[in-house]
């Protein structure tokens, strides 16, 4: 699960197979000042809260709860989880400082580094990939977008499948906006000049 401005997104997977059909959207209605903790336990509050009531297009019943975040936010989802008696575990994609996956996080503080296991490490790639997807296509159709875009439309070099890139690869535009020249370069696509733009809107704000 990913929460991205003020929107969220829920991706399904059954083993190593993506079951679209399970997907959902949702807009963040009350948590405020882009409080990721508080984001991601009202979603997951809701989607609980309907898979209890029975809920058809909530009904599946997770294994386990992978959420995008360290050990804050996945002790910020435990709490929800437990407050519904639900022995659903809960564990996060934590990143390191170039904004990549570096380790499965649980919640008593343990972490799998993922550089140690290639499988597991293309596993959670994979997952985080497609929830950053999802996610950004349902920012498309909300209020979400014309946010996020009327900061990136500002930057020379960047165009629509350019801007789909960089917020997948960096999750939000408040991490796009610490990232350095040399982690914009490490983009697919990604140029010098295109680079040195991004970095130069970001410092003048």
């Amino acid at each position: 699960m990913n929460g991205l401005d003020n929107v969220a997104a829920l991706v399904v997977y059954e083993g190593r197979k993506a079951v679209r059909n399970d997907y959902r959207k949702f807009k963040v209605k009350n948590a405020v000042g882009g409080d990721d903790c508080a984001s991601l336990q009202e979603v997951v509050y809701r989607r609980l809260k309907r898979l209890r009531a029975g809920d058809k297009g909530f009904e599946t019943y997770p294994d386990i709860m992978f959420i995008d975040g360290g050990l804050a936010q996945v002790h910020a989802v435990q709490t929800v989880v437990d407050a519904f008696r639900m022995p659903i575990p809960v564990v996060g994609l934590a990143k390191d400082d170039s904004h990549r996956t570096r380790a499965v996080v649980f919640s008593d503080g343990s972490e799998i580094d993922l550089k140690s296991d290639k499988m597991l490490f293309s596993y959670a790639g994979t997952i985080q990939e497609e929830v950053h997807r999802f996610a950004i296509t349902f920012m498309h159709g909300t209020k979400g977008k014309k946010l996020t875009h009327s900061v990136l439309e500002d930057i020379s070099g960047v165009g629509p499948k350019r801007r789909a890139a960089l917020l997948s690869h960096f999750g939000s535009i408040d991490s796009l906006k610490e990232a350095s020249y040399e982690e914009l370069m490490q983009l697919d696509g990604m140029n010098a000049r295109v680079a040195e733009n991004v970095v130069a809107l970001f410092k003048g704000r």
